[in-house]
């Protein structure tokens, strides 16, 4: 006599159903979470305002050509033209 197969039960299936269920059951939830330090913070403040500075020219030099040619006119330098220089200046350095 011949025995095909055992019916009702099934060892592997019961076993890896059972490794399901506690490979699951161990997982805790986790939430990420970062941190920046101050430092980092000015670190990247001072390495964005370096390249801002970088970029920009030293001297705007169209507008250096245009104080050039207003000077240049003998009418340009009079008394309201210095004294709006004087309190622009002023202004600038918060007096």
């Amino acid at each position: 006599m011949m025995i095909d197969k055992v019916t009702g039960a099934n060892p592997l299936t019961n076993l890896q159903s059972t490794k399901r269920a506690n490979s699951t059951a161990n997982v805790k939830p986790s939430s990420d979470k970062i941190s920046v330090s101050s430092e980092a913070k000015a670190a990247a403040d001072a390495y964005y305002l370096n390249q801002v500075a970088e970029e920009t020219p030293d001297v705007r030099s169209e507008l250096v050509e245009q104080v050039k040619q207003k000077i240049q006119n003998p009418n340009y330098l009079s008394e309201a033209t210095i004294a709006m220089t004087a309190e622009r200046i002023l202004a600038a350095y918060g007096l």
